[in-house]
């Protein structure tokens, strides 16, 4: 007992218990009372034991398979731009060609690079004359259009990429002002 401490008694009408009835740390782990339990005991701590071990293991195999899925996917976002690229340099190339045909090249590698986009799950977004959607279209100006409604997209200055959910980015668009 420490010094400065009065012995606790019990309450009256109460019998004092015998402090050897209760463990002396509560944290420290029971003792079996025969060989069964204690073989028991033993069993269910192996088990225990191993199921962390299954868990740890479950935990470093997920993340090795998140792992390459992220770089197969990687790869294949990369391969799908690979025939963009190789186009571009083609047009390079014939830079000093006809220039209707350079630019009918260039047209042509864009809508390329469009489709990879759509493929990736990204299709490209450029319509005018819809409602104005703070999901899809990003302002950068109005404009005073009388024939078109209030509020709807008049003129999209960038497209924008992406559906429901999953905007790569949105579109830059000018919006008609109400008249006034």
């Amino acid at each position: 007992m420490a010094t400065g401490q009065e012995p606790v008694t019990p309450p009256e009408g109460e019998q004092r218990t015998d402090d050897a009835a209760f463990p002396a740390d509560p944290a420290a782990p029971a003792r079996p009372e025969s060989a069964d339990q204690a073989a028991e005991l033993d069993e269910l701590r192996d088990r225990w034991r191993r199921a962390l071990a299954d868990l740890d293991n479950l935990r470093k195999r997920h993340a090795k398979e998140l792992e390459r899925v992220r770089g197969e996917e990687r790869a294949r976002t990369a391969a799908a731009w690979l025939p963009v690229l190789d186009n571009l340099e083609r047009a390079l190339a014939h830079a000093d060609a006809d220039p209707s045909a350079v630019l009918k090249g260039i047209e042509t590698v864009r809508d390329q690079a469009v489709e990879v986009l759509r493929g990736l799950g990204y299709p490209r977004h450029e319509e005018t004359g819809v409602p104005f959607d703070p999901t899809r279209h990003e302002v950068v100006g109005v404009v005073d259009d009388p024939g078109a409604e209030p509020n709807t997209v008049a003129q999209v200055v960038s497209p924008g990429y992406g559906a429901d959910g999953s905007q790569l980015r949105p579109a830059f668009v000018m919006v008609s002002k109400r008249q006034e």
